[in-house]
């Protein structure tokens, strides 16, 4: 098919998903701070709710990182009820597990604690709860036809922005297929962004957390749909992890930069709730389906290949993030301030210990990823369309030498 036709079939359909993300959306109210999780826990008492599911997973239960909130709750006479089966990529059938626990104690509310995977699994819980839905029912655009149970979520990672989109991803129990829930009523009502939770978080999960938030700034940033607020959150990000994402990962009881990458993990998710994103994650959704690469380190790895590969094409938006950012002035060339960002997301990487290729992809798999990735990426409004050499050729660049 000529490469006009293409384009243009792919944008027709592009128009009707952004009837969907440019309908103006709820955003949960936040809290900000070292312990603002036991305001959060105030809040959620003062609406009355009684038996709340907590939803995260084993292993922040086991640290212990739960308690002072699960103390704050029953203090304040809210019952909580454990749900701390999640994994990361959280699959339908899990999922499940988690609607049933809820349904078996007839929870009000849910609040989750941890990562993207906890908060993803958390949304399609209150969702199916209050639409009698099972997970897999729940896969698709808006299929709810009341509102989810009240949901509040404080995330422990700086980096899916999940505790303000209106997606939740889940994992077909044997393909591994990403499965997308997209609905603005899977939104949580409020949300607690505590540095001091986030204290303990070891430095290459804060890398990958905080380069997948870059990618969320940088991708909804360069897309062909904007808004002035959303391109205002995209580069508010951008800036804010460039200057504290190092020092994070150096040192992780720095309060101030934890909070500031929080708060950036927060503005790119809004900016790609409404912008969304492109073909890095396009390309990283493919390696964390079939080799379980977590999800913030495929987007780092392939976030400076695909900015080489658009850069003609994003220059414009790239050569705007650099002024933002201090990389250069404005009286620079488009082409090399945009080259400034690339380097600056190559030099980043490097220091805070991401590694430029992986030894898990097969070659025999290639094939397969590229024509995910391509059908994945042809329902974003990418600034171009990669052709599927271009494609095949960055796939390769990321395996690791024989």
């Amino acid at each position: 098919m000529p490469a006009f036709y293409k384009e243009w079939g792919y944008r027709a359909i592009l128009s009707l998903k952004k009837r969907l993300v440019m309908t103006p959306q709820p955003r949960p109210g936040v809290f900000v701070g070292q312990n603002s999780t036991l305001e959060l826990c105030n809040t959620i008492a003062h609406f009355g709710f009684k038996d709340i599911l907590i939803v995260t997973d084993k292993p922040l239960m086991e640290l212990g990182i739960l308690n002072p909130a699960l103390a704050r709750l029953q203090e304040r006479g809210v019952n909580t009820h454990i749900f701390d089966g999640v994994l990361p990529d959280p699959t339908v059938q899990l999922v499940n597990e988690g609607i049933a626990c809820l349904k078996q104690n007839n929870c009000d509310s849910v609040l989750a604690v941890g990562g993207g995977s906890s908060i993803d699994a958390a949304k399609v819980i209150a969702m199916a709860g209050s639409n009698d839905l099972t997970a897999e029912q729940c896969v698709g655009l808006k299929k709810s036809k009341v509102p989810t149970l009240p949901l509040f979520a404080v995330p422990t990672t700086a980096g899916t922005g999940s505790e303000v989109t209106l997606v939740a991803v889940v994992s077909d129990n044997d393909t591994h297929e990403k499965l997308m829930v997209a609905d603005p009523r899977v939104i949580p009502s409020a949300a607690a962004l505590d540095s001091e939770i986030m204290r303990g978080l070891p430095p290459h999960i804060t890398a990958a957390t905080g380069m997948d938030a870059l990618t969320h700034a940088i991708e909804s940033y360069i897309n062909v749909w904007d808004t002035e607020e959303c391109l205002a959150f995209g580069r508010t990000a951008t800036k804010m992890i460039f200057d504290n994402i190092a020092q994070a990962c150096r040192n992780g009881d720095d309060l101030e930069a934890r909070e500031a990458m929080a708060l950036a993990s927060y503005f790119a998710g809004l900016a790609f709730s409404t912008c969304l994103v492109g073909y890095v994650h396009a390309i990283s959704h493919q390696l964390g389906g079939l080799y379980s690469v977590p999800h913030g380190l495929g987007n780092a790895m392939v976030l400076p290949h695909v900015l080489e590969l658009l850069k003609d094409s994003a220059s414009k938006r790239l050569a705007e993030l650099a002024v933002h950012t201090d990389l250069g002035s404005a009286t620079e060339t488009e082409d090399a301030l945009a080259q400034k960002v690339i380097d600056k997301v190559w030099s980043l990487n490097a220091e805070i210990g991401i590694p430029k290729t992986t030894d898990v992809i097969k070659e025999e798999d290639i094939d397969a990823i590229v024509t995910a990735a391509l059908k994945e990426a042809s329902g974003y409004p990418v600034p171009r369309f990669l052709e599927r050499q271009e494609c095949e050729d960055l796939v390769r660049g990321l395996r690791s030498p024989a």
